[in-house]
């Protein structure tokens, strides 16, 4: 007999369901945290992010190379990643260089790479 993944009966346990809504309801910046998740929810995207995290910094032209997209394309998406507080830049001359904003984010990625590996070790 299969397993069944749903509560069989409907059962509220009303302290830890109040705590929770409690909460949520204190936490403002849900919306942009939902923007940041989804802004890694794509492939290249997060293959730019990683690779920000392997290297200190690289301009448009390496992630280009990298992701083994075009420079606009490139751009494109790191200009995104830029607007959701993820990734910074610096002009240098003619070159742009992309790093990542800060530590929380190279933690974030190293974090969900580290969960996919031990999930996969696990299958």
């Amino acid at each position: 007999m299969k397993e069944r993944d749903v509560c069989e009966i409907t059962c509220i346990h009303s302290e830890k369901t109040d705590h929770v809504k409690r909460e949520l309801s204190k936490t403002q910046h849900l919306f942009e945290v939902t923007k940041l998740f989804k802004a890694l929810s794509d492939e290249t995207r997060l293959k730019i992010a990683y690779a920000l995290t392997l290297e200190d910094e690289l301009c448009v032209c390496d992630v280009a190379h990298i992701v083994g997209a075009t420079t606009a394309t490139a751009s494109h998406h790191l200009r995104h990643l830029r607007s959701l507080g993820l990734a910074k830049y610096r002009k240098e001359g003619k070159l742009v260089y992309y790093s990542l904003d800060d530590d929380h984010v190279k933690q974030l990625i190293h974090i969900a790479f580290e969960h996919q590996q031990e999930v996969a070790e696990r299958q």
